[in-house]
């Protein structure tokens, strides 16, 4: 294995066992059987770390990773929709327990909420690209005129945190399954207000 994706995989163990806040590069190094400077000479900081764990070690987001346009037109938006909530709230469920202890702390906040952005990176990217998919489908006249794209975003992503963060909090993990059985009923009862008259719901 890579000494890149050895120090990746020895990060997300240290994350999700200590919480972002209380982990140290000195940890991460150590449990991947490395020294400070050998990641160092890889990774800029923690934060770089962190954004690698995201893209990297937790269940993938598609519609951020390829684009709106490997969803517009294709499939059907309730098909294409449950496929994201599904990733979603996968990934909330993942990355709750480790970003959670941040806030515990203003100045980490502070410092890491710069590092992000100086990245160009951001907690809100998931829901922006399912606001530019909706809005898509709205001109391709497969989501209603009436639809608001970005209040939509919100409801579906923001039910995904929110499951993610009851599932940190009752201490449970998730699986596929329920992923995918959560997706189903959330967007099932959002499409009578999301989809034409025209649009197929299978």
């Amino acid at each position: 294995m890579a000494t890149r994706d050895r120090i990746l995989d020895g990060a997300a163990d240290v994350m999700r066992s200590r919480g972002l806040a209380r982990t140290t590069t000195k940890e991460i190094a150590r449990a991947a059987g490395y020294s400070e400077a050998t990641l160092y000479k890889i990774f800029d900081d923690k934060v770089d770390l962190f954004l690698a764990v995201v893209a990297e070690r937790l269940p993938r987001m598609s519609i951020v990773r390829d684009g709106v346009g490997a969803y517009v037109g294709r499939d059907t938006v309730v098909s294409n929709l449950v496929t994201i909530v599904t990733e979603a709230a996968l990934f909330y469920s993942e990355s709750f327990p480790i970003a959670a202890s941040l806030f515990s702390d203003t100045e980490l906040l502070t410092r890491h909420r710069d590092g992000v952005r100086s990245r160009g990176a951001g907690p809100e990217s998931l829901a922006a690209a399912v606001a530019d998919y909706m809005s898509a489908e709205q001109r391709e006249g497969r989501v209603a005129t009436a639809a608001r794209p970005d209040a939509m975003a919100a409801a579906l992503i923001g039910a995904c945190l929110h499951r993610g963060f009851l599932r940190c909090f009752d201490g449970k993990g998730d699986t596929a399954d329920e992923a995918r059985q959560f997706a189903d009923e959330l967007v099932e009862t959002l499409s009578p207000a999301l989809l034409t008259d025209s649009t197929p719901r299978h």
